[in-house]
């Protein structure tokens, strides 16, 4: 499940509401051990899922850097091309 989990800061344009809320509820499955909880855990989970969304926006608004800002496409062709190399993957 943590490998659902993708970095967030410095990226243009930045990280859109969906994608933190994302990772927040890839987060809470893991903590939780559940990929989706029962009746009577649902309210927690959801709540948890809203706080750390929250927290991790907050984080993201605070951040700086210096770095120029990474491209989506071109980060995710190197997560590609990682993952080719990993698992012997002909190109």
């Amino acid at each position: 499940m943590c490998r659902n989990i993708h970095q967030l800061h410095n990226f243009e344009p930045p990280a859109t509401q969906d994608e933190v809320r994302a990772a927040a509820l890839q987060f809470v499955r893991k903590v939780s051990g559940s990929t989706k909880p029962s009746q009577a855990n649902a309210e927690a989970f959801d709540r948890a899922i809203d706080e750390i969304a929250e927290a991790t926006q907050r984080l993201l608004d605070a951040l700086v850097t210096t770095a120029p800002p990474k491209d989506r496409e071109a980060e995710a062709a190197k997560a590609k091309e990682r993952a080719r190399q990993r698992y012997g993957i002909p190109a």
